[in-house]
């Protein structure tokens, strides 16, 4: 009899039509509205992957514009930049590079 008393109630209860409006808003809202929890979820994600991907490329930035202006002001820098960068070398030497093959191994 207890158990009946309770699902009367419950259906009463559902049947208030506040309670039904209620029910329909926050279905509406989680499920099919433009601004849903899934493209919520999924804006929030994005965003904090740009953010890392902002900070990244802030940081290079900076390390870019500090080696621009160390280039501009020390010739000794830039003939070390450019040898190592972009293998140059002056006209009567020749370069060999040396590769240590015991740090290719503990990488692995």
């Amino acid at each position: 009899m207890l158990k009946n008393q309770k699902i009367q109630q419950l259906i009463s209860t559902l049947k208030n039509k506040y309670i039904i409006t209620l029910i329909f808003l926050v279905t509406w809202l989680l499920f099919f509205d433009r601004y849903d929890f899934i493209t919520q979820y999924k804006t929030v994600k994005e965003l904090k992957q740009l953010e890392e991907e902002k900070l990244f490329y802030q940081n290079e930035i900076q390390k870019n514009q500090n080696d621009l202006l160390r280039l501009r002001k020390d010739p000794e820098y830039l003939e070390k930049f450019a040898r190592e960068k972009y293998q140059m070398k002056k006209d009567n030497e020749d370069v060999y590079l040396i590769i240590d093959s015991s740090k290719d191994d503990s990488k692995e």
